[in-house]
C-alpha cells in the first residue's frame, strides 16, 4: 500500500514558518510610530532640558554684557552743556544751547551702541549653537532687554551728578557743566533686542542646518 500524502501547510503558515528565527520587518509607517516620532518623552526630554539651560546661560551672558554698553554710552555721548545762574537768591540753570542737538546724539549714541550689540550677540549665539531653538530666541530677546537696562542705569550712575543745582553751585555763576546722562527716548532700550531677534532669525533661515526628511517606508 502507498503511504497517504501529507498535504502542503497552508500559504500564510509556509510564510510564518520560513520566518522563524529571523527578525521579520516592520510594516510601513512602523519606524515613524515606533522610532523617533513614537517616543516623544524619551528624545525630547533630556533635549528639552538642555534647550532650557542653554537659554537660561545665554540670557545671562547677553544682559552682563550690558555693563560693556553702559561704559561705551558714558564715554562716546555728547555732552549736553548747562549754564548755573541766581537770580532772586536762587539758583537756576538752563540750556547754554537752547538750539543745540547734544540731546538727541545722546539718544542716537545709545540706539546705534544697542543695535551692534544686538546684531554682535546674535552672531555669537548662532555661532555657538546653530540649530537654534525657542527657549534660545527668547533668552536672546530678554537678555537683550535687560542688557539695553543695565546700560542704561549704568550709564546714568557714572555720568554727571543728577543734582544739578549742586553741580552748578560747585562749578560757579555763568560757568558751564555737563548735564545728568539721560535717555530721552526710551524706545532705544528696545533696539537691542529687536536688532538681536532679527539678525538671529535671519541667520537661521540661511546657514542652519536643515531637518532631515522622516522616513515613510510606504512611499520606498
Amino acid at each position: 500500500m502507498t503511504a497517504p500524502l501529507t498535504p502542503p501547510p497552508p500559504p500564510h503558515e509556509h510564510s510564518s514558518a520560513s520566518h522563524q528565527g529571523q527578525p521579520v520587518p516592520p510594516p510601513a509607517g512602523a519606524y515613524a510610530a515606533d522610532g523617533a516620532y513614537g517616543r516623544p518623552g524619551e528624545q525630547d526630554g533630556p533635549g528639552l532640558r538642555t534647550e532650557l539651560w542653554q537659554a537660561a546661560v545665554a540670557a545671562v551672558s547677553v544682559a552682563v554684557s550690558g555693563a560693556l554698553l553702559g561704559v561705551l554710552w558714558w564715554r562716546l555721548a555728547p555732552s549736553v552743556p548747562l549754564v548755573g545762574d541766581v537770580v532772586d537768591k536762587s539758583w537756576v540753570v538752563y540750556l547754554k544751547d537752547s538750539e543745540g542737538e547734544q540731546a538727541v546724539g545722546v539718544d542716537g549714541t545709545f540706539t546705534l551702541l544697542a543695535l551692534a550689540f544686538g546684531a554682535l550677540s546674535a552672531l555669537v549665539v548662532f555661532l555657538v549653537r546653530r540649530r537654534g531653538g525657542v527657549p534660545l530666541v527668547v533668552a536672546l530677546g530678554v537678555g537683550g532687554l535687560l542688557g539695553a537696562v543695565l546700560a542704561w542705569r549704568l550709564g546714568v550712575w557714572l555720568g554727571p551728578t543728577q543734582d544739578v543745582i549742586a553741580h552748578a553751585r560747585e562749578a560757579g555763576k555763568g560757568e558751564t557743566f555737563s548735564a545728568p546722562l539721560k535717555l530721552g527716548a526710551k524706545g532705544a532700550l528696545l533696539a537691542w533686542p529687536l536688532a538681536g531677534l532679527l539678525v538671529h532669525l535671519g541667520l537661521t533661515a540661511l546657514f542652519a542646518p536643515r531637518d532631515p526628511e522622516p522616513y515613510d517606508g510606504a512611499s520606498g
